[in-house]
């Protein structure tokens, strides 16, 4: 699984999706609780996540000590989700640790993968396991920024942003 704890896992992905190593993942936390394990939560950006997650968002964040240098970006910030997703909730419990989070796209102008089946036509060998959680269509979460007095919306996406 690619947990954040390893070295290994974000190098790894960073390869398969031909990323640069300056550009560092989001990750997936089990709960708000776990998120603010891993990073510098404050009572309004408490508040705000609690009404949104688990839900279609990532929220940028400082980052705390724990976090790994590989997955900061300059700022030492980070991008965390809480997914609205059985299968994903199941696999971060079960690790124990948070998992990166990023999309099956190499390719901008590549059609969005929604089936299992496309994943190892696509990626093949390069990855260890598929789970097959059904059909899904790919949308982006809407990505909003904590670190201020007021949350900056920095990308509309799945997530309803009018209230920010």
């Amino acid at each position: 699984m690619p947990s954040i704890r390893t070295t290994r896992s974000p190098e790894r992905i960073h390869q398969i999706k031909k990323r640069p190593i300056h550009q560092p993942f989001s990750f997936m936390c089990s709960s708000l609780k776990n998120v603010s394990t891993y990073c510098h939560v404050s009572n309004t950006s408490y508040r705000i996540m609690k009404k949104d997650l688990p839900g279609p968002y990532t929220f940028i964040l400082q980052a705390a000590k724990l976090v790994p240098k590989i997955m900061l970006s300059r700022q030492k910030t980070v991008g965390i989700r809480v997914p609205d997703n059985g299968i994903c909730l199941a696999l971060i419990e079960a690790l124990g640790n948070p998992m990166l989070n990023t999309s099956a796209i190499l390719n901008p102008d590549d059609p969005p993968i929604c089936e299992a089946f496309e994943i190892e036509e696509r990626f093949g060998k390069q990855v260890d396991i598929i789970i097959d959680g059904g059909t899904v269509y790919p949308e982006p979460s809407s990505v909003v920024s904590l670190i201020g007095d007021t949350p900056e919306v920095l990308r509309q996406g799945k997530g309803d942003t009018s209230h920010f």
